[in-house]
């Protein structure tokens, strides 16, 4: 995991020259396409498009929280805003792991809340399992 500076990018107001796909839409037009997903979409590269694009956070948070695969997340562990997110959807037993090392090495205090809290709740559902 890094650290985050590397990922830290100055947020674009709209889309830019040369965009494509999602990317070419207007911010409004852009989170109403992602908060109208459905949860069963096929969407998960759209959404990662935009997760990597420097478009504002709040946009990159909201197609974070619409991508099915959380392992395709991980890579965005060091982004603050992304990291939350990220944490939120370990559900796995298998990700008890990688949630205790998002609280030894994040710096970031959001990701490490997020992750302590998803953890504990991930072991006391875990345990009521039969």
């Amino acid at each position: 995991m890094t650290g985050g500076r590397e990922l830290r990018q100055e947020a674009v107001p709209g889309p830019l020259p040369g965009d494509t796909g999602w990317l070419a839409l207007p911010d409004d037009e852009l989170v109403f396409r992602i908060e109208s997903l459905g949860a069963h979409h096929a969407h998960d590269d759209d959404l990662l498009a935009v997760v990597r694009s420097h478009r504002h956070f709040f946009i990159r948070q909201e197609a974070a929280k619409r991508i099915r695969d959380a392992e395709r997340l991980k890579a965005f562990a060091g982004d603050r805003h992304i990291g939350q997110i990220l944490a939120r959807q370990m559900r796995r037993h298998a990700d008890i792991d990688y949630l205790e090392q998002l609280l030894r090495e994040s710096r970031y205090l959001e990701v490490r809340n997020a992750a302590q809290v998803q953890l504990r709740l991930l072991k006391e559902t875990l345990g009521r399992q039969p």
